[in-house]
């Protein structure tokens, strides 16, 4: 098993910008940018149909999604907002970590 590699002091940097980050979408504001489906919102966020139906209601009933599910969206956001613009080689290290070119 290969050593872990020692955090230095760029990567202490981009951890503590990254737990401060204000990074989020709510279900509401996907919903009315992009023309998908509760189903697919379900998806991006690996909820249930039911979970995310639940945010969409109001009263008693009505779900709160986790700061998991804000990121969630937002990244997929970015992603359905800049695809033509990330290079193939970063798409493949993020869609598929393990392929070997």
């Amino acid at each position: 098993m290969p050593k872990p590699r020692p955090l230095e002091t760029r990567e202490l940097r981009l951890i503590s910008l990254y737990s401060n980050w204000e990074f989020g979408m709510t279900p509401t504001q996907f919903y009315a940018k992009w023309a998908v489906s509760y189903e697919q919102i379900a998806l991006i966020c690996s909820r249930s149909d039911s979970t995310v139906r639940g945010w969409f209601r109001t009263g008693r009933n009505q779900r709160n999604p986790t700061r998991s599910d804000l990121l969630h969206l937002a990244l997929m956001d970015f992603l359905l907002e800049h695809f033509e613009e990330i290079p193939e080689q970063i798409l493949y290290l993020l869609c598929f970590p393990n392929f070997k070119q």
